[in-house]
């Protein structure tokens, strides 16, 4: 007997079942005709993440990016593996230190540049040092109350103040002024940016 081949993306979620595993029957013997287009839940990970490898969650804690619409608060997901052109909004370091910006490329010049007029704009010379880290592909902005809530009780039991359980892979300390939250694979590190 002939299989059928189906072809999908390389990450295949974290549902094991496909469309043509959802039984069918109902009491009558003959399936719905709405069970035809029946679909599984959304996967945020299948629609927004398109390397796993090489994507990472950062957490904003600057209003930097405002004019950008990053707030202070809302997730990036960085992606390393795709190439920073000019326009994109990228993680770079900058001299070892971290910073989320508009990557410009001049005729012979790169600037970083912030989204917020209280933000000067980071020329490059041929004295800085820079390494861009990653593009960021998408943001995620948290609008009800409750659920910032929930996500803060959330971290709050993960990171407690005295630094004791470092609960899901932390490593290092939170800084609280430019600090932001990496987590990549279930496990989340502490850079300063």
């Amino acid at each position: 007997m002939e299989e059928e081949i189906f072809y999908n993306s390389a990450y295949n979620g974290t549902k094991q079942f496909s469309q043509q595993d959802v039984k069918m029957a109902n009491a009558t013997g003959f399936g719905a005709a709405a069970d035809d287009f029946m679909e599984r839940g959304i996967d945020l990970n299948e629609r927004l993440v398109m390397n796993k490898p090489a994507t990472f969650f950062f957490r904003m804690n600057s209003d930097a990016m405002e004019g950008a619409s990053i707030h202070a608060g809302d997730v990036l997901i960085v992606d390393r593996s795709i190439k920073a052109t000019s326009g994109k909004i990228v993680v770079a370091a900058v001299n070892g230190e971290m910073f989320v910006r508009r990557y410009e490329l001049g005729f012979n010049r790169a600037s970083l540049c912030a989204e917020n007029k209280k933000f000067r704009d980071i020329v490059m010379d041929e004295f800085t040092q820079l390494m861009v880290w990653g593009v960021v592909t998408c943001t995620i902005h948290i609008m009800d109350a409750a659920l910032v809530a929930f996500n803060k009780d959330k971290e709050e039991h993960q990171n407690p103040a005295d630094g004791s359980n470092l609960g899901g892979g932390l490593v290092g300390s939170r800084n609280p002024i430019n600090g932001l939250n990496l987590q990549k694979g279930g496990s989340r590190k502490n850079l300063s940016f």
